[in-house]
């Protein structure tokens, strides 16, 4: 799969070097799991702290569906 180069926002959380769209996802899952930022009542949803607001349009919450969107707007 081609590497794909993370937005200066997206790579406050991925970091900087290109990377396939899969491993890039996988790394927001990473982040996400050890910041807990998954809504305990709902766990399709994720609350976003300031470095994943600034991915998600500056939204405080995204759904998991809705953030491979938004990710994908970070990647060139």
């Amino acid at each position: 799969m081609k590497a794909m180069t993370p937005s200066k926002d997206l790579a406050a959380v991925v970091g900087v070097a290109p990377l396939p769209r899969t491993e890039v996802t996988k790394k927001v899952w990473d982040y996400i799991k050890k910041l807990d930022l998954q809504d305990p009542a709902n766990r399709r949803m994720i609350n976003a702290d300031d470095k994943l607001k600034a991915v998600f349009g500056g939204k405080a919450q995204v759904s998991m569906f809705e953030m491979t969107k938004l990710i994908s707007d970070h990647l060139k």
